[in-house]
């Protein structure tokens, strides 16, 4: 796995041409962001307290039926109250620009630390597991599933981990975001339940739970290499591979990813059996600020959390920087028959870098695909989501149809 070991990449954008100076009275200072939802601003409440702004897409913002899942998943969200969360402080449902802020957490994601640092040590891994198990607690406590938990989801603060971005969760008993025959998530941190578009329980957490450790202590994927539509087929097809794990974590992460959803651990036993590994190492998991984390990654929470101005925010984001790692898995929809919907642009992947060559290409790419994608959309107005999906759908049943025939054998990888 290539690292760029020492070097700082800022995580805050200077705005573009395109982006608002001012959202509802909320001044914006930088990007920290964009999704398929939306995209995600820096700013500050009237007291001084920074925020995370995400901003909805206009196109979401015009579907009237979209606007009231909104308004539920806001009011779910502001239920979720606990320490390793991040709380939501304000929001706006009904306007012509819906928008929704959380306290902003400085820190670098799990996904970013392990790409840039590499694997976690066992002690912290078992901190960060307690930490995330004891947030789903609160999420679940709210009657709210996450259904997208994953390393980039979340961020590692001075004083301990924080699961971040409820924008696809959903209470246990709400009506899918997209409809009744299509399910969000991140295909590679979907549960095979997920996968088969079963309902949403708290049980499908605790599996994106077992891979994030998974990760946190090696940095890959139980399920092996490749892009997030064949970990899916493995995830709901094959065991995972444990092997590369740490022997003392393996039994707790191969529980976590038991198949059937009554058969993985509570919460409660999670944490459990996290503090009884720590002591049978000699060790206990008694959090103290700052020291938990490897010390590059420490350090590039400790130049975020001083939180400096906007033009110095600016000034770092122009400063040269090393090339983003490769485009991630990133949060999709998925449909009964496990179709893998377009995945969008975000967090590093699991998996090393491209070669320079292929770094350059994808730069020009990026560059390219919003102008692309605004004439697509001046082209189909309205329709232009819907047209997307069914594209997206006949592509990913191509790649799914691949994966299946390299995996009996029919085609060679």
């Amino acid at each position: 796995m290539g690292r760029g070991r020492g070097r700082n990449i800022t995580m805050i954008e200077p705005l573009g041409p395109g982006d608002p100076a001012e959202i509802s009275g909320y001044v914006l200072s930088g990007k920290l962001g964009e999704g398929g939802m939306g995209s995600v601003y820096l700013s500050h409440t009237r007291g001084g307290q920074p925020v995370a702004l995400k901003v909805i897409r206009r196109e979401f913002a015009q579907n009237p039926e979209f606007l009231r899942r909104f308004a539920r998943e806001v009011q779910a969200a502001r239920r979720v109250q606990g320490a390793y969360t991040a709380a939501v402080v304000d929001s706006s449902t009904d306007g012509p620009q819906p928008w929704l802020a959380s306290a902003y957490v400085p820190g670098p994601s799990l996904a970013r630390a392990v790409f840039e640092h590499g694997p976690l040590p066992l002690r912290t891994v078992l901190l960060l597991t307690a930490g995330v198990a004891e947030a789903l607690q609160s999420i679940h406590a709210a009657d709210v599933v996450h259904r997208d938990l994953k390393p980039s989801n979340v961020l590692l603060a001075a004083d301990g981990p924080r699961v971040i971005d409820f924008g696809i969760a959903r209470s246990a008993d709400a009506t899918a975001l997209t409809g009744t025959d299509v399910r969000l998530g991140t295909p590679a941190f979907m549960s095979p339940e997920q996968a088969d578009g079963k309902p949403a329980t708290p049980a499908l957490d605790t599996f994106a739970l077992g891979l994030i450790g998974y990760y946190a202590s090696t940095g890959g994927h139980p399920f092996g290499e490749g892009d997030g539509h064949a970990l899916l087929y493995r995830i709901v097809a094959r065991q995972p591979d444990l092997t590369a794990c740490p022997e003392p974590l393996r039994p707790l992460i191969a529980r976590c990813l038991a198949k059937e959803p009554t058969e993985r651990p509570a919460l409660s036993d999670i944490i459990e059996e996290c503090h009884r590994i720590a002591a049978a190492e000699g060790t206990t998991l008694t959090r103290s600020e700052g020291w938990w984390r490897p010390t590059p990654a420490a350090e590039e929470t400790a130049q975020q959390s001083a939180t400096p101005s906007a033009k110095e925010h600016v000034r770092q984001a122009q400063e040269p920087a090393v090339p983003d790692p490769r485009r991630p898995y990133e949060p999709t929809a998925l449909d009964q028959r496990r179709t893998v919907l377009t995945p969008q642009a975000g967090e590093p992947a699991l998996s090393a870098p491209p070669s320079s060559a292929a770094h350059t290409a994808q730069e020009h790419g990026a560059a390219a695909v919003p102008r692309f994608t605004d004439r697509l959309r001046g082209l189909f107005g309205a329709q232009y989501g819907r047209v997307k999906i069914a594209v997206s759908v006949i592509l990913a049943l191509l790649v799914i149809a691949t994966g299946v025939l390299i995996e009996l054998g029919v085609l060679e990888e």
